[in-house]
């Protein structure tokens, strides 16, 4: 049987020619160098050149909600898209761009593939309003010794 070889490292410039010649929107952070802000299907990200010469997260994939990326929420019930500023839930629809974004963003910076994030669309934050305050709340069973 033979073994799965991981797949080349690629750097940071090579993933700038992926993204740019694959649709990307491309544009420098000028607050910070050797940073850059990748977006298409209404979703964006920060990356950044790692001392390696390769590219890292600086912030999340997220959808774009206001111009600003949004983390992705699950309650439970629901998913939510979170900026600073609004949270929105989120539809199937922003959830496929989101799950595409990702994955052409992993392929062009050499992440790779895990089975968990392959099978959907992975939250930033899972907050359950059932399990909400549950660790404090004094427990009437147990009594009191």
């Amino acid at each position: 049987m033979s073994k799965k070889s991981n797949p080349p490292a690629k750097t940071f410039d090579s993933a700038l020619t992926y993204f740019r010649s694959h649709g990307f929107d491309v544009v420098d952070t000028p607050s910070a160098a050797n940073q850059v802000r990748v977006r298409k299907y209404g979703c964006g990200a920060v990356l950044a050149r790692t001392p390696n010469g390769g590219a890292a997260y600086v912030a999340r994939p997220g959808c774009l909600i206001g111009g600003e990326i949004s983390a992705l929420v699950d309650r439970g019930y629901q998913k939510f898209l979170r900026t600073s500023k609004l949270e929105v839930a989120a539809t199937a629809a922003h959830l496929r761009a989101l799950h595409a974004f990702d994955e052409e963003l992993c392929a062009a910076i050499g992440t790779p593939d895990y089975y968990n994030l392959a099978l959907g669309t992975v939250s930033d934050l899972y907050l359950y309003d059932r399990l909400e305050g549950r660790e404090a709340a004094p427990n009437p069973a147990a009594g009191t010794h």
